[in-house]
């Protein structure tokens, strides 16, 4: 299996929901080893989490191997110029660096957010 990175709208679900079906699926990748995250996705999470005073899950985070960042800021603008031409209006920056992200690391992305799929279609992204 491939390295998969969790996106915060996966990890919303995790933590909200623990007897969802999500939840299930994110236990057997933490068992086997094949989660990542990202400095995108951890500074998406952590201030909320910190305001609810959940250290654990912090530290749960903050424990999992992360992909490092190597911003092609030309690649961002072409990903964007594709998404625009395919009717994708309102992907943000944060978005086409995990999506950018995914890519450098030849990983599959878990996510909720409909956006991913759609770019799926003409951006050559894996996703869970």
């Amino acid at each position: 299996m491939s390295f998969v990175l969790i996106d915060s709208s996966i990890w919303i679900e995790y933590f909200r929901n623990s007897n969802s079906k999500i939840s299930e699926e994110i236990d057997s990748l933490i068992d086997n080893g094949n989660i990542y995250t990202n400095e995108i996705i951890l500074t998406e999470l952590i201030p909320f989490i910190k305001i609810k005073k959940k250290s654990e899950l912090i530290h749960l985070l903050e424990t999992i191997e992360s992909f490092k960042m190597n911003i092609d800021w030309k690649q961002l603008r072409e990903i964007q110029i594709l998404n625009l031409k395919n009717g994708i209006n309102h992907v943000g920056i944060p978005d086409l660096i995990i999506l950018q992200n995914v890519i450098q690391n030849k990983s599959c992305l878990f996510t909720m957010d409909k956006h991913f799929k759609m770019m799926s279609q003409f951006i050559p992204i894996d996703l869970y």
